[in-house]
């Protein structure tokens, strides 16, 4: 939902700090797994857009998520994914560019089966 300013001018008087051009060539792409609130929102992460999506399932999920008792039961081939609410089916070699991962995506993450630490949704 759109914010409106009832402040004329209010754009033009702030100083956004989280513009693209400010990560150095990175872009910040929010990751979440769904299903399971102990990560109670999508993690941020300023990454290369050029990154294979590879590198988000070899470094990243298992450097973040892989504390959860559920991540070894992780079915990678059932996943379900999306990208800014579009399904999709990643390639691991192209790039999070390639997908269509642009500054301030959501990459979404539904591992079937799994709801959480026994199921609690956390």
């Amino acid at each position: 939902m759109p914010i409106v300013a009832l402040d004329p001018g209010y754009a033009e008087k702030i100083d956004v700090r989280d513009r693209e051009e400010n990560f150095h060539g990175n872009i910040v792409v929010y990751i979440h797994w769904e299903d399971h609130l102990s990560f109670c929102a999508a993690m941020a992460f300023p990454l290369p857009p050029d990154m294979p999506f590879g590198a988000l399932l070899q470094e990243i999920i298992p450097t973040y998520y892989g504390m959860h008792p559920d991540f070894p039961r992780i079915d990678w081939p059932a996943v379900r994914w999306t990208i800014d609410g579009r399904e999709v089916t990643p390639d691991p070699a192209a790039s999070l560019r390639d997908h269509g991962v642009h500054h301030k995506s959501l990459i979404r993450f539904r591992t079937p089966g799994l709801t959480g630490f026994r199921g609690s949704g956390s």
